[in-house]
């Protein structure tokens, strides 16, 4: 279960910039999740939970947002969202192979919310 060590490395960035406001109190962190990242949301959900028990971030929400899979076609440059990972014929030519994904792969810390 790599969403574990990716809570903790969350974890720690999230630390380092509470160190720079060091009256604050976190409330959320907000994380974007592409469809292609190969991370289970509830399993970083549960890996923040886990490891952020008996520390001060204790109560703090992560929020996971779903990005979806935005691919342009390598034929007539169509931008679509497929209706499968695997499956991904072009809606204009049908061109199954050769896409350039524009989005779906990322994950990343969007923001923090702190009080």
């Amino acid at each position: 279960m790599h969403e574990m060590s990716i809570a903790q490395s969350i974890h720690t960035i999230v630390l380092e910039e509470l160190e720079k406001h060091p009256d604050a109190t976190l409330k959320k962190v907000l994380v974007n999740n592409g469809a292609l990242a190969g991370i289970v949301s509830e399993a970083l959900t549960f890996g923040w939970e886990a490891i952020t028990m008996d520390t001060p971030l204790q109560g703090s929400i992560l929020v996971v947002n779903e990005i979806p899979i935005k691919v342009s076609c390598g034929s007539c440059q169509k931008e679509f969202t497929p209706n499968d990972r695997l499956y991904m014929p072009c809606p204009d030519c049908g061109l199954e192979i050769g896409h350039k994904v524009l989005q779906g792969k990322e994950l990343q810390i969007e923001g923090i919310e702190i009080e």
